[in-house]
């Protein structure tokens, strides 16, 4: 009788799956198991694909796995093995590191696939009841118990700080009577409260959700496009009611972080079921707390970010994805998967519906929508008394400016000011200066490592390279000339701060961007002061644009528009008008009307022209045949093989080669163009090409990269290099 063998997906950067030999005695492990296997002269944790009748390996290549880790249920169900192959075939990566990208990081480590019970903190009624100047001596521990008071539940460690012995205070606190420390049990889920009541609903509202809702179960693609302001999600809350009201889960995709508080909030008070929040701020032991909580079914309500997309699901109902345009859904690095692309075949294959719901959708969502092959539900005015804003463009052309302020927005931001508004500042570049050059003979502070010049950041004394992380002090002189008269060029939104405290001293500022929120929980605490109307003037990068809700906002500033108006990549315009709209949807979002106020210097460009009288749907229609005209996505497809090394040469030597082997392969409808160095050629010390692919059709594209990305690494020039192939690109830089 011959062995019993399996078919692993091993983690390592090799294509194809391994074939192992199963130990006498030891169960048949299922499809989505764990295994321990000896890889080299390591030993691996590897998923089982499927057991395999016979295999091509040599005798005596064949090794035996160590031991099954899943014997009574695989931790990954039959669905997600199989969107791991399709995932692993689409993108052309290796499927062991597929595979992995789908375990919690301790399911890749060989842990038990079972939860454990958290510490908790809570309040005791001594805590509640003592003057926090007793405890002056220790800030640490007064925050803390500050905190405490404020929460409605027991703090989890996930709501500590990074920084800091918080713990240490947390025990200090426990042995004063302060405080007390509980296990939890259970997963560590939210309970949902379901104490608000739903509002009443606008027509437009009502027919969205009677497309949604009315339809038979099955697989349906629906493109929510609603304005800003438009209360589409009232309509996600309307559709995931009645995916609960049945008995079955529903998972929603947020892009960012930032945007979970927010919507956890909402979902918590309308449903009392138990919700389960997955994001990169949860430690380890919390995050598959979380993954299981989901799998077993405990979870009723799944929120999550990109990789959220891969949480196995006991009852799948329905899956929605918020701010579908948003780039935060492609993976940049290592596996370069679309979390919105991938929803939807994985709803396909659920035979589940899914919502994508934006302001301003993608190209390829619109392009889907008018092809029938999504119902596209439109939302065209705000929710309640909202009026959309009123836009104006500010002439920057000759005008004083003061970081970056003219006096034209200088004097309209004292208007809404003075009508008890709250005014918010939008400039996508942080640090103080972008550029810092010596006035005596032109030197300009660039990074050793990239192609980049540091940005100044004044509060820290310290210069930053925003694309490695390289930092230096600032040094009082000119390296070149030893002049002392070194000056910043330019704007970011730490210079924009001190400028409106000079000129504001009376209204508190509110900076919101990457540097002011390194530590956990500071963005959810300033945007809870910004929501309180703590502070008048807000100033942020993109991370304050986004979905945010912020009713006291009259009046929205967009510094500097002319960044995105010339921009390399086909798809700057897209981008430029999704963020123009996306902040501007910030003000006017209640009684008090809007205005949106846009500084630039190309005050009569075509773009910005047409998003002001026209809107982005107008926007769209002009790039949707641009981009056809062009032979550009979403009328085209295309792949990005991408290349790197210490040295110039090898990157684009090993591209020369791969085109070599592509042309040799004669598959015919696909158009190969290039190697040229990327658009910025050194980053983080290493030296990067690239080769892009275009075809007309998609299986023409895959049809030759299923018979060529598997052979690249066998090219002698790959030993040179690093080498990723990007499917979808959405950046080419």
């Amino acid at each position: 009788m011959p062995e019993p063998l399996v078919q692993i997906a091993v983690p390592a950067p090799l294509h194809g799956y391994f074939d192992y030999r199963l130990p006498a005695g030891a169960p048949m492990p299922a499809p989505g198991a764990r295994v321990e296997i000896p890889f080299g002269r390591q030993r691996l944790i590897g998923v089982v694909r499927a057991p395999v009748a016979h295999t091509d390996t040599p005798d005596a290549r064949l090794r035996a796995l160590h031991r099954v880790l899943d014997p009574d249920e695989p931790c990954l169900p039959a669905e997600l093995v199989a969107l791991a192959e399709w995932a692993a075939a689409y993108y052309h990566h290796p499927p062991g590191e597929v595979f992995q990208t789908l375990l919690p990081v301790l399911l890749r480590q060989g842990e038990a696939a079972e939860a454990q019970q958290l510490q908790h903190w809570r309040c005791t009624a001594q805590g509640q009841q003592i003057p926090l100047k007793q405890l002056r001596r220790a800030p640490r521990q007064a925050a803390l118990l500050q905190r405490l008071r404020a929460a409605d539940q027991a703090l989890s460690p996930s709501s500590l700080p990074e920084e800091g012995d918080w713990r240490g205070a947390f025990r200090a606190l426990v042995e004063k009577g302060l405080a007390e420390a509980l296990e939890r049990p259970g997963y560590g889920l939210i309970e949902g409260s379901g104490e608000s009541v739903a509002p009443a609903l606008n027509a437009e509202q009502q027919a969205a959700c009677e497309a949604l809702l009315g339809q038979a179960a099955g697989f349906r693609a629906s493109l929510l496009d609603g304005v800003t302001g438009s209360g589409k999600t009232e309509v996600y809350l309307a559709a995931i009611g009645e995916t609960l009201a049945a008995g079955r889960q529903a998972l929603v995709l947020v892009p960012e972080i930032g945007l979970t508080p927010q919507l956890l909030d909402r979902f918590r008070r309308r449903y009392a079921v138990p919700i389960a929040v997955l994001h990169s701020a949860l430690n380890e032991r919390e995050r598959l707390n979380a993954w299981l909580a989901a799998a077993r079914g405990e979870a009723r309500l799944i929120i999550g970010t990109r990789s959220a997309v891969f949480t196995p699901l006991a009852e799948p109902g329905l899956i929605v994805v918020d701010e579908e345009h948003d780039l935060s859904f492609k993976q940049q690095d290592g596996f370069r998967y679309s979390a919105r692309d991938l929803s939807l075949v994985r709803a396909r294959k659920l035979d589940i519906p899914i919502i994508l719901g934006s302001a301003t959708p993608s190209l390829e969502s619109l392009a889907n929508a008018r092809a029938g092959r999504y119902q596209h539900l439109r939302l065209s005015r705000r929710a309640g008394a909202a009026r959309p804003p009123r836009f104006q463009v500010l002439d920057a052309r000759g005008k004083p400016l003061e970081g970056g302020l003219t006096p034209q927005l200088m004097e309209t931001m004292r208007r809404h000011l003075d009508q008890d508004g709250q005014v918010l500042l939008f400039l996508n570049r942080r640090g103080f200066a972008p550029v810092l050059m010596c006035h005596e003979c032109g030197w300009v502070a660039g990074c050793p490592r990239c192609d980049a010049r540091l940005t100044w950041h004044r509060r820290a004394g310290r210069l930053r390279c925003h694309h490695c992380g390289h930092e230096a002090r600032l040094r009082p002189h000119c390296p070149d000339c030893q002049s002392v008269d070194l000056r910043p060029i330019g704007q970011g939104t730490e210079q924009l701060e001190s400028v409106l405290r000079e000129h504001f001293p009376e209204q508190g500022v509110l900076r919101i961007d990457r540097d002011s929120t390194r530590r956990k929980g500071e963005l959810q605490r300033l945007l809870e002061q910004a929501h309180a109307g703590e502070a008048r003037l807000l100033l942020g990068t993109q991370m304050l644009a986004k979905g945010h809700d912020l009713p006291n906002i009259t009046l929205v500033g967009i510094i500097d528009a002319d960044q995105g108006l010339f921009g390399a990549d086909f798809r700057a315009p897209e981008r430029l008008g999704q963020l123009v709209v996306q902040v501007a949807g910030r003000s006017g979002r209640a009684e008090k009307p809007g205005e949106v106020a846009i500084q630039t210097h190309h005050p009569d460009h075509p773009l910005l022209q047409v998003l002001i009288h026209h809107g982005y749907e107008r926007l769209a229609e002009q790039q949707l045949a641009e981009r056809r005209a062009a032979g550009l996505p979403p009328y085209a497809h295309l792949a990005l093989l991408r290349a790197e090394a210490v040295d110039p040469g090898p990157p684009e030597d090993f591209l020369e080669a791969a085109r070599r082997q592509a042309d040799a392969l004669g598959l015919p409808g696909v158009q190969l163009l290039g190697p040229v160095p990327a658009p910025m050629e050194r980053r983080a010390g290493r030296y990067r090409a690239q080769l892009l692919l275009q075809a007309f059709e998609r299986r023409d594209l895959h049809r030759l990269l299923g018979v060529w990305v598997a052979g690249l690494g066998k090219l002698k020039e790959a030993r040179k290099v690093r080498w990723s192939m990007d499917v979808d690109p959405l950046e080419m830089l």
